[in-house]
């Protein structure tokens, strides 16, 4: 990682890069934090089907897998982001990592389906808490060259790892079993916490009063989502006019409307009012959102597609992702050169019409396609794209951002990004559905097709945004310069 920062000979860059050199140490632990926590949002994708043969588990509640997980730690995230302001990030860091490898071990060992949703809602739980943790660790430790690389790994680890966990997934269930899926995180969080307690430096806090935590607004927000995730994902089965669908859809308002009026009300705020002002930091966030709802929707979808409609096993799919998730780290690293010519709006607006081409691509398969001419393409263009966006996201975003409030700005930009993953599979495969149903080749050809269809759609409305909303500011080497 020595290595990760670039030098382009800029005179604002030396300038900037006047600051104490830290060790890469901290970056290292708090990336595999985050890589466990990103891989899970997709390494039980590919073990879906085994697990429900295992747990005797209906087909429609196999998505409580993936949502249970999403829900938790997307609604979180703002708590979490609270939490590691005002609290030691060192010990919120590893509170959170401990928790999640616990979880991780429980959900192997679950013997029931009510059982593995419980331990997977505990993961999302606790990832709520590692995430804005980790990288709060990361914005206030590193600076100048340092915190660029640091930002732009952190952003490709947040891509590559949802494409690279379905390649994991499939692997593991093929050779061992799906209890491994999650017995994997046992071994690593165990070196990242023993590590973790040596590199990361103790701090010195106060005890905050416990309306400091703001847990209504949290409740609220939570409750929100996961009323909204959970309605979206029953589309397929109760329709999107059903008097089920249309109350769930009522109640997720009623409950987001809630929480901003909680948080109008509350002495201290889940985000101080200034928060909302920060266009980088919100705009970046809508932004984070929407690409990685395309991402996770279309890994969704095209596992199904590869499975029922191509016959591919869980390991050949895994194995049909390396050249998608070699193309987000190659977005990435064309992401990093651009940034020191154009500005981060330009470029996560190109990102972003270079993934609504793609997906458009993508759903022109039919019953007859072939991975190398008909699946390859699509997939090569939509992770360069994506790469292409998540580097200038993750590296602006954060600009400006006082080190008080690190954390619950961290927070808000990876609720964009676990939010995204969870609404993304939700809204697709209600999209999908519209066509047919998934578990028959048939209905998962055109369920695919218009599932991508909507993709693009989506893609091209979050590339005009992009490009209205995002910062206009000339970047070198993913900095702004003032």
């Amino acid at each position: 990682m020595s290595h990760a920062p670039a030098h382009h000979g800029h005179p604002v860059e030396h300038q900037e890069d006047e600051g104490p050199r830290r060790p890469w140490a901290l970056l290292a632990v708090a990336l595999a934090a985050q890589i466990l926590v990103v891989l899970d949002i997709s390494v039980v994708n590919t073990a879906l089907p085994t697990i429900g043969q295992s747990l005797h588990l209906a087909g429609g509640d196999l998505q409580w897998l993936v949502t249970a997980y999403l829900m938790m730690s997307g609604g979180g995230l703002l708590l979490g982001g609270r939490v590691s302001d005002l609290l030691s990030r060192r010990g919120v860091f590893l509170t959170g990592l401990g928790l999640f490898t616990a979880a991780s071990l429980v959900s192997g060992f679950a013997e029931t389906g009510t059982q593995l949703v419980v331990a997977r809602a505990v993961q999302g739980l606790s990832a709520a808490l590692l995430t804005p943790s980790a990288l709060s660790l990361i914005t206030t430790t590193y600076s100048g060259a340092q915190r660029r690389a640091a930002l732009a790994l952190w952003g490709a680890v947040g891509s590559l790892g949802v494409a690279a966990g379905v390649l994991v997934g499939g692997a593991i269930t093929t050779w061992t079993s799906w209890q491994f899926v999650f017995w994997v995180n046992g071994p690593v969080g165990l070196v990242a916490l023993f590590v973790g307690r040596r590199v990361i430096a103790r701090e010195k806090t106060t005890v905050p009063a416990r309306s400091a935590f703001d847990v209504p607004g949290a409740a609220t927000v939570i409750a929100g989502l996961a009323a909204l995730v959970h309605t979206l994902g029953n589309t397929g089965t109760y329709g999107w006019w059903s008097v089920r669908t249309l109350a769930g859809l009522g109640a997720s308002a009623v409950l987001l409307v809630t929480f901003l009026i909680v948080e109008q009300r509350a002495a201290r705020p889940l985000f101080p009012p200034h928060v909302w002002k920060l266009r980088p930091l919100v705009s970046g966030t809508t932004v984070m959102l929407g690409v990685t709802g395309i991402l996770v929707g279309t890994v969704f979808l095209a596992s199904i597609f590869m499975q029922t409609v191509m016959g591919f096993s869980a390991l050949r799919t895994g194995l049909a992702f390396l050249p998608f998730a070699l193309a987000i780290t190659a977005g990435t690293v064309v992401a990093r050169h651009l940034l020191a010519h154009v500005t981060p709006r330009v470029l996560a607006a190109a990102g972003m019409v270079l993934v609504a081409g793609a997906s458009a691509l993508l759903s022109t398969a039919s019953a007859g396609s072939q991975y190398a001419v008909d699946l390859l393409p699509g997939l090569a263009g939509l992770g360069l794209g994506v790469g292409m966006v998540f580097v200038p996201v993750s590296v602006t975003s954060m600009s400006g951002i006082p080190d008080t409030h690190a954390g619950v700005a961290s927070g808000f930009l990876m609720t964009g990004h676990e939010i995204g993953a969870a609404l993304g599979v939700a809204v697709l495969s209600a999209v999908a559905g519209t066509a047919g149903s998934l578990a028959t080749a048939d209905g998962a050809v055109h369920g695919f097709s218009r599932g991508l269809l909507g993709a693009a759609v989506i893609a091209v409305a979050v590339a005009v945004l992009a490009l209205v909303r995002m910062p206009a500011t000339r970047a070198t080497a993913g900095v702004h310069l003032h």
